[in-house]
C-alpha cells in the first residue's frame, strides 16, 4: 500500500465539468508540477487510469461498492479500480452515503488489496463509529458547509477538535482529515492546528479561475 504522507491535501474532482478527462489530467499535472507538499487526487472512475499512468500523484477512487466480482451491473468494483491504478478509496462521502455494514465490508476489502481508506463522516459521533472500523483516515465534513465559502475549521473549530478527540479515543492510529469549504492556506493552517493531518477539498481548487495561485496558497498553509 502507498500510504498517503501527511500533512496531505486531497482534491476530490467530483463530477465537475472542469475535471473531466483531459481537463482533469491537466489539473493533476499542474498540481504535480507546482506543488512541494503531499497531494492526492480523486478523479471520476473512467479517468483513474489516465491520471494514474500520467502522473506520480496518488490517485484515489471516489467510491466503490460493497460487492465481489460477479453479476453487479452498474456497480463500481474494487478490483476494477485497482486495475486502473487507484491507490485508495473515499468511502461514505456525504454525496454517496452508505450503510455501516457496507462501509465495513469495503474497508475490509480495501485492506485485502492494500488500498488506503478514507471514511467520510458528517459529525463527531459518526467519526467515532468510523474509527472503530480501522480505516487509515476519517475525513470530517459537515454536509451543510460542503461547496460553500466557509471552512469548517473556521466556522466550527470546536467541532473539529471534538471529532479528532473522539477518533483518537477509539483508535490512536487513525488520522483525521478536515473537509467542507476548504479554499485557501488559512483554512489548511487552521485545520492542522486543530489536530488534523490534512484537508479534503473540491470546488475551492477545481472551479478556481487561477488554479496555480490556489495550489500555492493551499501549500502555504502547511
Amino acid at each position: 500500500m502507498i500510504m498517503l504522507k501527511t500533512p496531505t491535501i486531497i482534491v476530490n474532482y467530483k463530477t465537475y465539468g472542469a475535471s473531466i478527462g483531459e481537463d482533469g489530467l491537466e489539473l493533476t499535472r499542474m498540481i504535480e508540477k507546482e506543488s512541494e507538499e503531499n497531494w492526492a487526487v480523486c478523479p471520476q472512475a473512467p479517468d483513474i487510469r489516465m491520471n494514474a499512468e500520467n502522473s506520480n500523484i496518488p490517485v484515489l477512487a471516489q467510491h466503490v461498492d460493497a460487492i465481489e466480482p460477479g453479476s453487479h451491473t452498474g456497480h463500481d468494483l474494487l478490483e476494477t479500480m485497482v486495475d486502473a491504478g487507484a491507490q485508495g478509496v473515499l468511502i461514505n462521502h456525504s454525496e454517496k452515503r452508505l450503510k455501516l455494514s457496507d462501509i465495513e465490508k469495503i474497508v475490509d476489502r480495501c485492506e485485502e488489496e492494500d488500498l488506503t481508506t478514507i471514511i467520510c463522516a458528517n459529525n463527531p459521533e459518526v467519526a467515532s463509529s468510523a474509527a472503530a472500523l480501522k480505516p487509515d483516515f476519517v475525513a470530517y465534513e459537515p454536509p451543510q458547509l460542503i461547496g460553500g465559502d466557509i471552512s469548517v475549521s473556521t466556522a466550527k473549530p470546536e467541532v473539529v477538535r471534538e471529532a479528532v478527540k473522539k477518533v483518537k479515543a477509539v483508535d490512536e492510529d487513525v488520522e483525521v482529515l478536515c473537509g467542507a469549504g476548504v479554499k485557501d492556506g488559512e483554512d489548511v493552517e487552521a485545520a492542522l492546528s486543530l489536530g488534523t493531518k490534512g484537508v479534503l477539498l473540491a470546488s475551492g481548487l477545481v472551479k478556481a479561475d487561477d488554479k496555480k495561485k490556489v495550489i500555492k496558497d493551499l501549500e502555504d498553509g502547511i
